[in-house]
């Protein structure tokens, strides 16, 4: 990616039925849901909520089952097959070794499950509680890698779990030199074509800038290039956009986290710094979590079915709500602008109803009754026309609703957050095209 392409940051008020605002928890995206467990905000929090895109709401889902987890932080949240797999984060204690700090969360049945991992045999081993690590997905096995365990401070235990057998097996825990990435908390890991990248992180108390990946297929690792990639960086998220990694945030300490968004391109094995449109400005942000909505972001992992969306929608699948409407955008000074809105006449929080009503009849005139509840873009630099499909045409459509959402990156929560405050959300959208 040149520096020719921009992306645009938007922040997204939240209302005040939302989460609270919150760092070191767990997200993910999964069809047009996202998912956050736990974190902190003046204590550990025990709470679980799902944002849906289409509809701009948040929803709080029951926690009250004996096999919910108990308040975490630092923990691992992944999707597969309609199950979110939450691993670690919990506060250590005398029970903490006791158990295999896994939960398993049915997206469709709205419940905690009992489904532990199992023990081949008495002297099997399975991974401790951990915090600060990481978990990707790779076909049907989570490869989780580090963490800070207790005590023993960082960790190299390399750790997968497949989803089919539930049977956990370690790959690597003995030191290896060059050969790995060696103890590591607070690091950043995707999946991309079978394998596993690996960036930055706590080596102890040291930050770190390597860069490693780890194949699936002849179960090595390697070390990637990094001369001219982000600099020294702990707490801060990465994930996968077409044939690349974005990067952002996080920081050399906790008290001065960085607005930067990387680029690290799989074909070319290149980095570059991702520029901001004219007018926009990113957040500041440690220990976030990002999310991928749209296409471009989608994972190897299963999609939910049309029949759990048309559930969850209310009885008939509709695809995201994008309205393109002719509105001025002199405050970014540029014909190529893009401006995002989240607009809801049920939220309180900084702007009252009528005051909504107003900012949306400026910006849209006619058009502002027909909006309604949903994020809304003006679409000029992509060049494309993302409109809604009349209910008539969703029956001959298969009603995958992530296919009609536009690609965006959603930063949630870190520090610094605000205390008492709905939770902070920014939009990132690229505009490549």
């Amino acid at each position: 990616m040149s520096q020719s392409d921009p992306c645009l940051w938007t922040q997204l008020l939240q209302g005040s039925q939302s989460p609270c605002d919150r760092y070191k928890h767990a997200c993910c995206s999964y069809g047009s849901n996202v998912y956050i467990l736990g974190g902190r905000e003046n204590s550990c929090l025990r709470d679980f909520w799902k944002y849906s895109v289409v509809c701009d709401e948040w929803t709080e889902l029951n926690y009250k089952s004996e096999y919910a987890p108990e308040g975490l932080e630092e923990h691992s949240m992944v999707a597969y097959k309609g199950f979110l797999y939450v691993f670690g984060g919990m506060l250590d204690s005398a029970y903490t070794h006791c158990r295999c700090a896994l939960w398993v969360f049915d997206m469709e049945k709205e419940k905690w499950v009992h489904h532990q991992g199992k023990r081949i045999s008495p002297k099997t081993k399975m991974p401790s509680n951990r915090k600060g690590h990481s978990a990707v997905v790779i076909g049907s096995v989570m490869l989780m890698y580090g963490g800070f365990v207790d005590i023993k401070g960082s960790s190299q235990d390399f750790w997968s779990l497949d989803f089919d057998t539930m049977v956990w097996c370690l790959l690597s825990e003995s030191p290896q030199g060059s050969l790995g990435p060696g103890p590591r908390h607070s690091h950043s890991a995707v999946a991309y074509q079978g394998c596993m990248y690996l960036f930055g992180g706590l080596k102890g108390l040291r930050e770190q800038r390597d860069f490693w990946m780890w194949n699936t297929n002849s179960h090595t690792w390697s070390s990637l290039k990094n001369k001219s990639g982000p600099p020294r960086l702990m707490g801060h998220s990465a994930l996968v956009y077409r044939d690349s990694m974005l990067l952002f945030g996080g920081g050399e300490s906790q008290t001065f986290p960085k607005s930067c968004l990387w680029r690290y391109n799989f074909i070319t094995q290149t980095w570059s710094v991702v520029t901001t449109l004219q007018g926009s400005k990113p957040p500041k942000k440690i220990h976030h979590c990002c999310a991928g909505l749209g296409p471009s972001y989608k994972t190897n992992t299963s999609s939910p079915s049309s029949e759990n969306q048309t559930r969850l929608l209310g009885g008939k699948p509709k695809p995201f709500n994008n309205k393109c409407f002719p509105a001025p955008l002199a405050f970014l000074g540029s014909e190529g602008a893009i401006e995002l809105e989240t607009f809801s006449l049920d939220k309180t929080y900084q702007s009252t109803s009528s005051e909504l009503d107003k900012h949306k009849e400026d910006l849209m005139g006619k058009d502002a009754q027909s909006l309604g509840s949903c994020l809304t873009f003006e679409n000029r630099a992509f060049k494309k026309q993302y409109s809604c499909i009349e209910d008539d045409q969703l029956d001959q459509e298969d009603g995958d609703i992530e296919q009609h959402l536009p690609d965006t990156l959603l930063v949630i929560g870190g520090r610094p957050c605000n205390r008492h405050s709905p939770i902070s959300i920014w939009q990132m959208t690229l505009t490549d095209s």
